[in-house]
């Protein structure tokens, strides 16, 4: 058994990196579905299928417990997927949960009436599905009060990403910045609701400001990750190796994921 992170292309690298810094002896299988990233631009019906199709697929390698690396698949199907779909003993999880966490200051068990919290003006930039489904901001709205959340869809961005363009990636979020800065001149924070971005994140942060903070998400979903596995350690896996699956083409895939980690990744036909 091992714990699966799923993604729909490269971006949940980056979680994937954070976990394995995290907790090193944890057996982890990746799979990205650059076959059909990117998620961002689809409905939710096809972001739902899509999103199980990769999640069974990781269950064929022992995977009981699902990271969902991406936050196009946390925001259009997490919550339907629990409700409807897995069976018993099975868990998928998203990266939305320790984002908010962090930025209320509150445990997710924590189910108190909504406060005030230290932060009010929040940019979150995300892909257009993701801020379409508000998913944040309802989920925000759940524990914080007097939050003012500016959500600038990133069209373009993880295109950008996937294709190895790095030039019109930081040019795209320069754009999509100065589009959310003219909504909300002085954001507090900053988060980047897309586990692509942390490939960028410099950009994000250049065209922000030092005086904005800027919240990634792969450190926190590690860190929670470890605390839910101390909790159920029934899903901590073992003896299950390594792997990274794609839907794409291998070699095109490992070529991109090597470029972006800046080091040897070798992927497997999933």
């Amino acid at each position: 058994m091992a714990v699966g992170v799923f993604d729909s292309g490269l971006g949940g690298l980056t979680v994937h990196q954070a976990i394995a810094a995290r907790l090193p002896d944890l057996p982890l299988i990746y799979l990205g579905d650059n076959a059909h990233a990117p998620y961002g631009v689809r409905t939710a019906d096809d972001i739902f299928d899509l999103t199980c199709a990769g999640v069974e697929r990781l269950w064929q390698d022992g995977c009981d417990l699902v990271i969902l690396a991406c936050n196009t698949a946390s925001a259009a199907a997490l919550r339907r997927m629990q409700e409807t779909w897995l069976p018993p003993g099975k868990r998928v999880l998203g990266v939305f949960v320790p984002m908010i966490e962090a930025l209320t200051e509150r445990q997710w068990g924590d189910n108190s009436s909504p406060r005030p919290v230290a932060v009010n003006q929040v940019a979150l930039f995300a892909t257009p599905a993701t801020v379409a489904s508000r998913a944040f901001q309802r989920e925000l709205a759940f524990r914080a009060v007097g939050v003012d959340v500016e959500a600038q869809p990133c069209g373009g961005v993880v295109d950008a990403i996937e294709m190895g363009d790095e030039i019109l990636a930081e040019a795209l979020v320069t754009s999509h910045v100065e589009a959310l800065l003219r909504r909300m001149p002085q954001p507090e924070a900053a988060i980047l609701g897309c586990t692509h971005y942390p490939l960028v994140e410099g950009a994000f942060q250049r065209a922000l400001g030092p005086h904005v903070r800027v919240y990634s998400q792969a450190g926190l979903v590690a860190d929670s990750l470890a605390d839910y596995l101390q909790r159920r350690p029934e899903y901590q896996g073992g003896g299950t190796p390594s792997k990274f699956l794609t839907t794409g083409d291998p070699v095109r895939v490992s070529g991109k994921a090597t470029q972006f980690l800046r080091r040897s990744i070798r992927f497997e036909a999933a």
